[in-house]
């Protein structure tokens, strides 16, 4: 019996929110017991007479003045055991407002009473229903916690840092809500001991040192530090998270606030990664404008499957676009892609398509069906010892690819046309990187032609241009992750190799907002921040994961692979850069090449290429692009013709 009584609290406990036309249903019934009650106390309170009817057309009117007042101020809508005290005044108003109502109602309707009757009647029932309703949702909060309490004897101990409202806020608000697992004992603050504190029942800690948080851990019996933002754990990389890191407590993060909806915030609550130290300070960007511009349009995402065309339809699911059409060739991407969408935007109206950007018939028939207005180019093949090998693949999708899809979005009259870009495009060193500068070439001489009315079309074509995507698939973090759990060791190029790095939400943010101001033509390049020394990020890794460097996990050196250089530039030599109305996003100053000259040179190209002619590729590839040098490469050759 005792088990079957558990398992029923627990499913209870299990419920993201209880069905508001309940609660609905709760507070109705409260507020007419209420009115009903009041009309007993007032009647022998003053002493006056009151018959069944009058009764009767009370519990009528009390019904209909409630259903109104709780119509308008919808005190049943929020999550009851996520109400704060900003839901006080919708009850109260709700409460006023039915009184109200309910006098006025009783007034012209039913039996007169003396004033001061209706009067008394009037404040009883607005005091009595709010203060029920109230009391309410406090018997429910606590009912939710006791069962959460008796069902998670476990819990483990959990310091929440910082004393901002955020962090206050993530207790009263979210901690059953996602931190069911953990007990929360208080705040942590890291710096000299202030004045002794606490808030809301909770102690407030200071530590200064590695054997301040030693001692806190074993008062407490401590299991970990949540973090209520990546930006907060940043800040403390070289401090409290070193010092957990030596004492095995875990650090933990919540995830962005737009996250914290209907129950997903359990699934994203996770420990602080690689990704959330190497992060930067939020960038912002003018959401609205991005919106306003893809109301109503339908959109088109190529290459839609991968690391950063994924996450572009995860952001424009966000936002009112008619139509977002999915475009790759990767057949088990697209089917997890389209389950994830199906999931999370149920209202979202997308069309997963199948195809190669290499197929002119495939392309042309995507674009005759859909007729997008937006189309943002993704599809790519970007890894450089792959494309070292195999040329003559990188110039047909990087270079044949996007043609196919540049010119059927001027042949259908696409608005914009975004193209997202490498820094490896800038004094190309391997041929993935001269590709995609080929690409840019392609991209950029078409605009221009556009805009100088030699070419017909009214497309408006951008490229961005951007560093290393921190977790993409393939990028060295997953493969830094696998190799720790393998036990090492973790491959390095060259103790020397340096990279710039931002998050994928990051560039995708930064992808639209520079689609959004582009005026055509443009190359815009992203504010990557300073250089990360990937031998420094292989040991930050480590010590994340709880080992010691060279000691439980060795790092060892392999040697630059073909094409790659120690560092990556956004600008060559010779480019110069002009600002934007956004601080992070300015515009590159390159050489521009004219469209009836470089078409052909690219069909020859392309020919060559398809015929599989790997060197007559790579020279023609050099021929038009005299800053591609090979570096550790076998075309090492071809530059001295």
């Amino acid at each position: 019996m005792k088990r079957i009584v558990q398992e029923r609290l627990n499913n209870l406990a299990q419920l993201k929110y209880l069905s508001r036309w309940i609660v609905f249903g709760a507070d109705l019934a409260t507020s007419v017991t209420v009115s009903l009650f009041t009309i007993i106390l007032l009647q022998y309170a003053i002493g006056i007479h009151v018959d069944l009817g009058v009764f009767v057309r009370m519990a009528f009117f009390s019904g209909v003045a409630s259903v109104a007042a709780f119509l308008v101020f919808r005190p049943y809508r929020g999550v009851v055991r996520h109400s704060t005290l900003q839901e006080l005044w919708r009850l109260g108003s709700a409460s006023f407002v039915k009184s109200v109502l309910l006098i006025t109602l009783i007034y012209f309707f039913g039996d007169p009473k003396p004033i001061k009757f209706w009067i008394l009647c009037f404040f009883i029932d607005s005091l009595a229903t709010g203060g029920l309703m109230l009391s309410l949702r406090v018997i429910l909060i606590n009912l939710y916690n006791f069962i959460l309490s008796t069902n998670n004897k476990q819990q483990r101990n959990l310091l929440i840092y910082g004393t901002t409202p955020q962090s206050i806020s993530s207790v009263y608000l979210n901690t059953q809500a996602y931190l069911n697992m953990y007990k929360v004992m208080g705040y942590i603050i890291y710096g000299s001991k202030g004045k002794q504190m606490s808030i809301g029942g909770l102690p407030v800690y200071y530590v200064e040192d590695k054997t301040g948080l030693a001692s806190l851990i074993k008062r407490n019996n401590l299991d970990g530090i949540l973090f209520t933002n990546p930006q907060e754990a940043k800040k403390e990389q070289n401090r409290l998270i070193r010092h957990c890191e030596k004492l095995n407590l875990r650090t933990l993060v919540m995830p962005p606030m737009e996250d914290l909806v209907d129950g997903g915030v359990k699934r994203s609550i996770r420990p602080v990664r690689i990704e959330d130290l190497l992060g930067r300070d939020e960038i912002k960007i003018n959401l609205q404008e991005i919106a306003d511009s893809l109301e109503g349009k339908v959109v088109l995402v190529s290459g839609a499957a991968g690391s950063i065309g994924s996450e572009i339809c995860r952001q424009l699911a966000r936002f009112r676009i008619s139509k977002l059409v999915l475009f790759d060739s990767a057949e088990t991407p697209m089917h997890n892609l389209r389950l994830e969408l199906e999931e999370k935007f149920p209202e979202l109206k997308f069309q997963p398509v199948i195809g190669d950007v290499r197929s002119e018939s495939r392309v042309n028939a995507v674009f005759e069906r859909y007729l997008p207005q937006v189309v943002f180019h993704a599809a790519a093949y970007k890894h450089v010892p792959l494309m070292e090998s195999n040329p003559c693949e990188a110039i047909r999708v990087n270079v044949r690819g996007t043609r196919n899809m540049a010119d059927h979005a001027v042949k259908y009259g696409v608005e914009r046309f975004v193209m997202v870009s490498t820094d490896k495009a800038v004094n190309p060193t391997n041929v993935m990187g001269c590709s995609k500068r080929l690409a840019e070439i392609y991209v950029q001489s078409l605009a221009t032609a556009i805009k100088n009315g030699t070419h017909p079309g009214v497309t408006k074509f951008i490229t961005t241009r951007f560093g290393n995507v921190l977790g993409s698939n393939g990028s060295v973090i997953p493969r830094f992750r696998e190799q720790i759990e393998k036990g090492g060791p973790i491959t390095v190029t060259h103790p020397d190799i340096i990279r710039y790095f931002m998050t994928i939400p990051e560039a995708c943010r930064l992808v639209l907002e520079a689609g959004t101001m582009g005026k055509g033509g443009e190359i815009f390049i992203f504010e990557m921040g300073e250089p990360v020394k990937i031998a420094d990020l292989a040991r930050r890794m480590i010590e994340l994961a709880g080992f010691e460097p060279d000691v439980d996990i060795q790092i060892s050196y392999t040697g630059l692979r073909p094409g790659e250089k120690l560092y990556e530039e956004l600008l060559s030599n010779e480019e110069n850069t002009l600002p934007t109305p956004h601080e992070k996003i300015r515009v590159a100053k390159v050489r521009e090449y004219n469209y009836q000259e470089i078409e052909p040179r690219i069909d020859s190209l392309t020919q060559v290429a398809r015929q599989g002619k790997v060197l007559d590729t790579v020279l023609q590839m050099k021929q038009i692009v005299p800053e591609f040098i090979s570096q550790n490469s076998e075309f090492e050759k071809l530059d001295t013709k």
